[in-house]
């Protein structure tokens, strides 16, 4: 590489003149020489050529440019980048850093269908994306910033939106941006440090599982209701009652066909496209359920549509609880909308005892937590048939019986074991005041050594009850004759 400046001939005065710029020229990975306009800066301008040298040296080699390397192409003008492409040194790819948010965000939404995510997914994520855009002016991908998002964001929780709303733009963001990492549109994402927030700690919106008189009306109620939504009566106390019993949403229902059900085997499949956990799913029905669907799919195709769910589904169970009299919202706030039946399904199994495996799996949870805390809800009167299940205390106990002394705590069998010589059987009257000798055991004949009659084994010895041999020495020496022992001491 070397510097330069061109000269030329000044029309007026006739006289040879530099240009105020330098000049970079150096040879490509084609040993072609190549010729970049720099600063009038020189050493600015040599800079620029040493860049232009890595870039040279990654081809060669094939080799991907490091992220500071990639970073300083991120922040090129446009003119350079595109003469970088022009003459091969850097990728296309490379290059669309410089072009707009909104061309990059409609690939994005072409690579969200493409690998499976549903049409409507893919525009939600789209309208997030150009409001984030637009309230924070991103224009170009050098434009994000992690404190301008993170400013934004904070803003719209003074405004007064929820945790979750501020999570999903979080998220949205950052998928964003880790997709033009993983598609070589950029270097690094200036976000991806940013993390979410607890939704617990603001949740707006509360569901609760409907206890089982109220499924027994809203599916009576439902089935003499008329046609909702393009669904006829009939047709909605069956998706309720299915959705019930097998905890699927509203979108695994929507795809159903009539090929998803298997009435013999008594099972439904829902597809891996359309599953949350993006995995095929069997689950088991129950056999009158079993038989009442294939009746109702009798004749049709195996791709027909087996339910036609409407988008609004809440507000479609709405209409049908106010028919059933059940109030859409209880005394603590709590909803019950589309997805409650889910959480009836949770609530019905823990109900039932069923273990929590197999409540899991049902739900088809990859956390066990959030099969036991959201999902599973206490019904009316499980409180109380609890707490009846507990013994009943209010009775006496029975006949109390007084508990002989081990020796540990009565003085009198202390005294009476010291006062014994050895040899000299031990009678009953030494303790529990009855007569005769007391029959078997180590401690029927005194030998020397005194012992508890007690059973606990960490209390063996006489000489654990320091205090009271202490008190007791000057008494029972005299009596037993025995001279004064220091070990007592």
């Amino acid at each position: 590489m070397r510097l330069f400046r061109p000269t030329y001939r000044d029309r007026k005065s006739g006289s040879t003149k530099q240009v105020r710029k330098w000049w970079i020229e150096l040879r490509d990975h084609l040993h072609t020489v190549r010729r970049f306009p720099g600063f009038a800066d020189k050493a600015q301008s040599e800079t620029l050529g040493r860049k232009i040298e890595q870039l040279v040296g990654c081809r060669i080699a094939g080799q991907q440019p490091d992220p500071h390397l990639s970073r300083w192409l991120e922040g090129v003008p446009e003119r350079l980048r595109n003469r970088l492409v022009s003459t091969g040194l850097i990728d296309r790819t490379r290059a669309a850093a410089g072009r707009p948010l909104t061309e990059h965000l409609s690939d994005y939404v072409r690579s969200l269908l493409a690998k499976g995510d549903t049409p409507k997914y893919a525009r939600q994520t789209a309208a997030i994306l150009r409001r984030v855009f637009e309230a924070c002016r991103f224009n170009t991908w050098s434009d994000i910033s992690a404190s301008t998002l993170q400013g934004h964001l904070a803003d719209l929780q003074c405004r007064g939106t929820s945790a979750r709303t501020f999570n999903c733009s979080l998220k949205a963001v950052k998928g964003f941006c880790a997709w033009m990492v993983r598609d070589r549109r950029a270097s690094d994402s200036p976000i991806a440090h940013l993390q979410t927030i607890n939704e617990r700690l603001d949740r707006r919106r509360e569901r609760r599982a409907l206890e089982v008189d109220e499924l027994r009306r809203l599916l009576a109620a439902t089935r003499a209701a008329p046609e909702r939504f393009g669904m006829t009566g009939p047709q909605r106390a069956l998706l309720y009652r299915l959705a019930t019993e097998t905890g699927l949403r509203a979108s695994e229902l929507r795809s159903l066909t009539a090929g998803s059900f298997d009435p013999c085997k008594g099972m439904i499949v829902v597809q891996a496209a359309y599953s949350k956990r993006r995995r095929q799913d069997e689950l088991p029905l129950r056999p009158d359920t079993a038989a009442e669907i294939g009746a109702f799919m009798a004749g049709k195709l195996p791709t027909a549509i087996a339910f036609n769910v409407p988008e609004k589904t809440a507000k479609m169970l709405r209409a049908d609880l106010a028919d059933a009299g059940i109030p859409y919202v209880d005394e603590a706030g709590r909803y019950a909308d589309f997805h409650s039946l889910r959480h009836t399904t949770g609530s019905l199994l823990a109900a039932s005892k069923a273990h929590p495996k197999v409540i899991q799996s049902i739900m088809r949870h990859s956390d066990i937590n959030l099969t036991m805390s959201r999902y599973t809800h206490v019904f009316r009167g499980q409180e109380s048939e609890a707490l009846a299940g507990l013994p009943d205390l209010s009775s006496p106990g029975g006949q109390q019986h007084r508990l002989s002394a081990t020796g540990t705590d009565g003085k009198g069998d202390l005294a009476s074991n010291l006062a014994r010589k050895p040899g000299q059987l031990r009678t009953s009257t030494d303790g529990d005041g009855q007569t005769g000798p007391v029959k078997g055991g180590k401690n029927a004949v005194f030998n020397g050594r005194c012992r508890n009659r007690t059973c606990d084994p960490l209390i063996k010895s006489q000489l654990l009850c320091l205090a009271e041999l202490i008190a007791l020495k000057a008494t029972v020496g005299r009596a037993v004759g025995r001279p004064h022992r220091a070990g007592y001491e």
